[in-house]
């Protein structure tokens, strides 16, 4: 796989031609497993082929399980400056029942050991909405948030997948589905526990202080280029969406053979022009008026502004400075008014 990874690299060597390298992220799947000297030959060949910023944020994806303090130091060696680390809950009941490997111990201890070893830049997850998590309970985890002061947060909806044990468990009766009235007023709660500490709650999901939101994140959200290497990586030029083959054993066959295993959707003006509806209005800077005549024309942002005014006028969406903005009411059902702004 490492080998495939650094020869798709050489392959596309070109995709971000004369473009720096502001971000790097190893993540999907579980990148924490890949030993430190792995990890490095992927940054070095980074380095070889692009201009790489020198206050570049390089962000792995970690399970609390995989962070030992001997791993730790390794991965600050190498250049690792930022964790996004898999919390989830701070509660062996939820993360028993979310089939997580590590326990509540493990997640405190992560977080502090790489604070001790001089990774202060740290991401985690938490999941609220989860039938075993009881007002309580997600109140404690933002305390013990907040009291390791970490400084960003993702947080997201526990979702039922199809074919997972916990889906089995639901169906069976055995837990509860997801209650979307406690989930909301979890999610209400977090908005206001965190602006009270001093986050910015700069994406849906995505809350920060100050110099610690995620730039890799932030500039997908804004719509700049990037370049995935791996199965299933998506791409972006400005232009065309491309995504590899998900299947292992087929990427690195079809790599192998010096082939780019990817599809290609070169995306029309209506589907550009949603996708950054999509992505800006889920963001604390919101959709740019100026942009949208700049870059669909003037028709399209006067049928905008009309679209959004009983938006505005119920109190969902907010017009500031040429920016649409999403209110904190409108934070509830967001996806339904992207849903009714877009083109069709």
């Amino acid at each position: 796989m490492i080998s495939a990874l650094l020869q798709e690299m050489d392959l596309r060597k070109g995709y971000l031609a004369d473009k720096s390298i502001k971000t790097i992220y190893f993540g999907g799947g579980t990148p924490s497993l890949l030993s430190v000297n792995e990890i490095a030959k992927l940054l070095d060949r980074l380095v070889e082929q692009y201009e790489i910023t020198s206050d570049v944020e390089i962000t792995l994806e970690a399970n609390p399980d995989d962070l030992t303090t001997t791993k730790l130091k390794e991965l600050a060696s190498v250049g690792i400056n930022r964790l996004s680390i898999g919390i989830q809950s701070f509660h062996d009941v939820d993360l028993e029942l979310m089939n997580r490997a590590h326990n509540s111990s493990e997640a405190l201890r992560c977080v502090q050991e790489a604070q001790a070893v001089g990774i202060s830049n740290i991401s985690i997850d938490l999941i609220y909405g989860s039938p075993s998590t009881t007002h309580a309970m997600w109140e404690a985890n933002l305390q013990q948030t907040f009291d390791l002061e970490v400084p960003h947060v993702s947080a997201y909806c526990l979702t039922v997948e199809p074919k997972t044990a916990l889906a089995y468990m639901v169906q069976k009766g055995s837990v509860p589905n997801v209650d979307e009235e406690q989930a909301a007023q979890q999610f209400e709660r977090l908005i206001e526990a965190t602006k009270a500490e001093g986050f910015l709650h700069y994406e849906i999901s995505n809350f920060g202080k100050p110099g610690f939101l995620s730039k890799h994140n932030s500039s997908y959200w804004k719509g700049v280029p990037y370049l995935g290497v791996g199965p299933a990586a998506h791409s972006f030029d400005g232009q065309t969406r491309q995504w590899n083959v998900a299947n292992n054993a087929q990427y690195i066959r079809e790599i192998g053979l010096g082939n780019l295993p990817a599809e290609v959707e070169e995306l029309s003006k209506e589907e550009r022009f949603n996708e950054y509806l999509m992505t800006s209005l889920r963001t604390m800077w919101g959709c740019s008026l100026q942009r949208v005549e700049e870059v669909f024309g003037k028709n399209v942002r006067r049928n905008l502004t009309e679209a959004v005014k009983p938006y505005l006028e119920v109190g969902k969406l907010v017009m500031e400075e040429e920016h649409i903005k999403v209110t904190d009411a409108g934070k509830f059902v967001v996806d339904g008014v992207i849903s009714d702004l877009m083109l069709v």
